[in-house]
């Protein structure tokens, strides 16, 4: 079987320090945390808290959002971390899809995503780079951080032809398709069957629930109505959602519980979330990573949800041994 990592990905939250000293335990090669403003708490205090408990794992972050930080800001972040892990930190930059639309806002431009992670690739070097039309530089004095060049990998989060060339010229990996030439992560969510279990039980349904209704809250946020109504059950979803606020703020409430929890609106979807991917026993589920790792993906990244994480980390990482 093609070698691949299995790591795992995890909301920044007050579980996040003792869920990575867990998912160590288990062996996942990678703990990588999420970031987006309006959902969650500041992945980077997590992942300093979480690196001062931890000695063998790698950590890294997918996917940052460029417009939550200014460039020095989020060099300053990075270089915090990567001292504090001991030089275990990757980060991935995305356009901010989700927590962009959470706030009504479109996702940014590739080209502007390009302009930043060569902005703070350059600072993290200690080069003089541009920002605002003026000369920036990490002025940090001996001692006060890491001196530079800080080595910190830098990927992308981008899809579509457009997405795979601008990788190619200012990152180190991909988060999405394969990439013709740079190493290639990708997120799955499932869970592993108890026996004489089924993918149809509650417990199976409420563990994938939060991750697989994400389809209609994204079809919500950026196609409206109509893209939402599309799908099963989404015109009943929506008509709950828009009982609750106004349509001006109605995008506040599209992504709630986005891949933590499930509302009450989206457990009326979970008749009709994908039960087949990722769900069954080990042998089965072994067979689907092993699938993915043939089709040229080197990480696999594992988002646990459910009332139960720990029990998830615990069973995706048993497929493996």
């Amino acid at each position: 079987m093609t070698e691949f990592e299995l790591s795992c990905a995890l909301p920044p939250g007050p579980a996040f320090a003792d869920l990575a000293v867990l998912a160590e335990s288990l062996g996942y090669a990678r703990i990588w945390i999420n970031d987006s403003a309006p959902l969650w708490e500041d992945p980077f205090v997590h992942l300093a808290l979480a690196a001062e408990r931890t000695s063998r794992s790698r950590f890294g972050i997918a996917v940052a959002i460029p417009t939550q930080r200014s460039e020095m800001a989020m060099a300053a972040s990075i270089a915090t971390v990567a001292r504090i892990s001991a030089d275990r930190l990757r980060v991935c930059f995305g356009t901010g899809f989700t927590a962009r639309l959470a706030m009504g806002q479109r996702p940014m431009p590739l080209d502007a995503l390009a302009r930043y992670t060569s902005a703070v690739r350059g600072l993290l070097a200690g080069e003089t780079v541009v920002i605002d039309e003026k000369p920036a530089r990490m002025l940090h004095a001996d001692g006060l951080t890491a001196s530079r060049p800080i080595e910190v990998p830098l990927w992308l989060s981008v899809f579509g032809p457009r997405g795979a060339q601008v990788a190619s010229a200012v990152a180190d990996g991909v988060i999405g398709p394969v990439h013709p030439s740079l190493p290639t992560a990708t997120m799955v969510s499932g869970t592993v069957l108890e026996p004489g279990e089924s993918p149809q039980d509650l417990r199976v349904r409420e563990a994938i629930g939060p991750c697989r209704v994400v389809r209609w809250h994204s079809a919500y946020a950026h196609g409206g109505p109509a893209a939402v109504d599309a799908l099963p059950g989404g015109s009943t979803w929506r008509q709950q959602l828009e009982t609750l606020a106004p349509q001006a703020e109605r995008h506040l409430l599209a992504f709630e519980g986005h891949h933590t929890h499930l509302t009450d609106r989206d457990r009326g979807l979970l008749d009709h979330i994908d039960t087949t991917t990722m769900v069954g026993d080990r042998d089965r589920l072994a067979a689907e990573l092993a699938g993915l790792a043939a089709a040229g993906f080197r990480e696999v990244m594992y988002l646990p949800t459910g009332p139960d994480v720990p029990r998830e980390l615990r069973a995706f990482a048993s497929i493996r041994h």
